[in-house]
């Protein structure tokens, strides 16, 4: 990487910089960068970015997006507007880390950015952040003091601070953030934002600037579920150059149960929060009731304890680890508070380390058990909104604060979803989706119940994207599976997802079985003797197919179905017995649902 010997003032770019008007190609990519350039000059931020990309460069990439696109290529994110937090590659952009001495330049962008670059994002530059990714406030950065998009005289939460103001402000579609000890949670929080902290590993981390190797997660904030979600499945991915990337397992979870069970802190855990704030977390909680989800208090005790170990325990000799010695070196433009957190943590010895592992593992194991029998934990993003004041008097007091519901996310090995829960104290609010490991779409569909899926300022009623993990196959059910039918439960217990209704092609015959609970029979028949049936879709895993399988009794089995949109996919079929009283033909119900009706007139 080539050094880069001063940024002290961070480049910046303006529309007027852009090729004369008669020049500039057209198209909506084009468009949609000369209005991110726009909105900045508009914003007049400097603090965000530490460098914006020279407006003629992205204008021409956009150009060649629309020519791509034009030509038939798919491009499922084609003029998405990215920030990109400045402790992650990009090919060609200085990586400061927040710390000007550290500036390089890398020859190779970070696989994550990679990534979302070779689905058509375009990468606007690179945000601000807590130097190292070492705060919760965004005030701990030469390059300024990143101040809330929403509410100015309050901090933007950090270390993910330019990140988060970018997309409050409009100028990006989406940003990259880190994530440690809540870096891509307390920012979307402050700012009104929706925040997605992945399983750790399934977002590779190479050519990330670490700040605690063990525990570092890339994220992503946006205006909306759908963006952010959107945005996180082209993120992942399994990487050769990141040792920690991990892949979905097969029984991970393709949906959250209707009727979920949600755990939430105890009055006790709670009392860092204002009248106020405590009233807008009841309100989420209510919110979550209202839509079949029941809630239970439980001890946040081991939560707690573990949360204070990755600053002021043995764990924060990682920080030290990843950018001490450096830090040391170049202490001129070093921030204080930083400097003196790195300081500290090289104190650390190798017996403190271990002890400190050994009482997270410990803690771990006591919270998961308090966890046991819950789909997820509703929590706070942050106790308070500081202003910048308040932080600037008391930096280690309020960052301590701030990571209250955050710190232990990453340490138990959990994910989850920051989402906007209204205003407290002259300031924003936000609660957070925690899950298990893997059980990040539990978190996504819950958080989908406090702020609705669709579109930016869309009304909600936009289908939501398609799931997360990339462990589903299609299900076809005709009969008990139906939602609402007795069999439909066993679906939802193994995770499956809900796709939509379907229609067989015009080759099949449904017949009335003599079974408790009541099924019928689907069998493919001769050309022209056939008609078409309706169904469901359903996503499941291929640990869930396996055990429906172990459970679906003669003459049912589990076989190919043609769909009238011409799709093979598995679903429940049977043969007619060869000997005896043929099951009575419902095939001109056309439904197993009509059929049902068709018995209980009345009803």
């Amino acid at each position: 990487m080539t050094p880069v010997t001063d940024l002290t003032e961070a480049p910046t770019a303006s529309v007027g910089d852009a090729l004369p008007a008669a020049t500039l190609p057209d198209g909506p990519c084009v468009r949609r960068v000369l209005a991110a350039f726009e909105a900045l000059e508009a914003a007049d931020r400097p603090d965000v970015w530490t460098h914006v990309r020279p407006v003629e460069d992205v204008v021409a990439e956009a150009a060649a997006l629309d020519a791509r696109v034009a030509s038939g290529e798919d491009l499922p994110l084609a003029g998405t507007v990215l920030g990109v937090k400045d402790n992650i590659d990009v090919a060609g952009l200085p990586t400061t880390a927040a710390h000007p001495a550290f500036a390089r330049v890398p020859a190779r962008s970070a696989t994550v950015v990679a990534q979302l670059v070779a689905a058509g994002a375009l990468v606007l530059g690179k945000t601000n952040l807590d130097q190292f990714a070492t705060g919760l406030t965004g005030s701990r950065s030469p390059y300024g003091v990143v101040r809330s998009a929403v509410v100015t005289d309050r901090v933007s939460g950090g270390s993910s601070s330019g990140s988060a103001v970018a997309v409050a402000l409009g100028i990006v579609d989406a940003a990259l953030g880190t994530d440690t000890a809540g870096s891509g949670r307390v920012p979307a929080a402050f700012n009104g934002l929706v925040g997605i902290k992945p399983t750790l590993g399934l977002v590779p981390k190479d050519g990330v600037v670490p700040a605690c190797e063990s525990f570092d997660c890339v994220t992503v904030l946006a205006p909306t579920l759908t963006t952010a979600q959107t945005v996180l499945a082209h993120m992942t991915a399994v990487s050769p150059l990141d040792p920690s990337s991990r892949t979905w397992p097969a029984d991970a979870p393709l949906a959250a149960p209707a009727a979920a069970r949600v755990a939430v802190p105890r009055d006790e855990d709670l009392l860092r929060l204002s009248p106020e704030a405590r009233t807008r977390f009841e309100e989420a909680r209510a919110r979550l009731e209202a839509t079949g989800a029941t809630t239970e208090a439980i001890d946040l005790t081991p939560f707690l304890r573990a949360a204070t170990l990755l600053y002021d325990g043995g764990l924060v000799a990682e920080r030290y680890a990843a950018f001490g010695e450096f830090v040391a070196a170049h202490p001129e433009q070093a921030d204080p508070t930083v400097a003196r957190i790195a300081a500290a943590a090289g104190e650390v010895t190798a017996a403190q380390y271990l002890a400190a592992q050994a009482a997270l593992a410990a803690y771990r194991l006591e919270a998961m058990a308090t966890l046991d029998g819950f789909d997820a934990l509703l929590a706070p993003t942050a106790p308070e909104h500081p202003t910048v004041a308040a932080v600037a008097a008391d930096p280690l007091g309020t960052n301590a604060r701030l990571g209250t519901y955050t710190n232990f996310v990453n340490l138990f090995d959990m994910a989850g979803v920051a989402v906007p829960a209204g205003e407290a104290d002259g300031g924003l609010f936000g609660v957070s989706v925690l899950v298990r490991a893997f059980d990040d779409q539990v978190a996504i569909d819950l958080a989908a119940r406090l702020v609705s899926f669709g579109a930016d300022g869309a009304d909600g009623t936009d289908a939501p994207p398609a799931a997360y993990p990339t462990t589903g196959t299609s299900l076809v059910v005709f009969g008990a599976h139906l939602t609402g039918e007795p069999l439909n439960t066993d679906l939802v217990a193994l995770g499956a997802r809900y796709v939509g209704p379907v229609t067989t092609a015009p080759e099949y015959r449904m017949h009335a079985l003599d079974t408790t609970p009541a099924k019928p029979l689907l069998a493919a028949v001769a050309p022209g003797t056939g008609t078409r049936i309706a169904g469901e879709e359903w996503l499941v895993t291929p640990h869930a197919l396996g055990q429906l399988l172990l459970t679906v009794p003669r003459p049912l089995a589990l076989g190919a179905v043609t769909l009238d949109d011409g799709r093979d996919v598995t679903g429940f079929v049977g043969s007619l017995p060869t000997t005896g009283e043929p099951p009575a033909d419902i095939s001109h119900h056309g439904s197993w649902r009509t059929y049902r009706a068709s018995l209980n007139p009345l009803t």
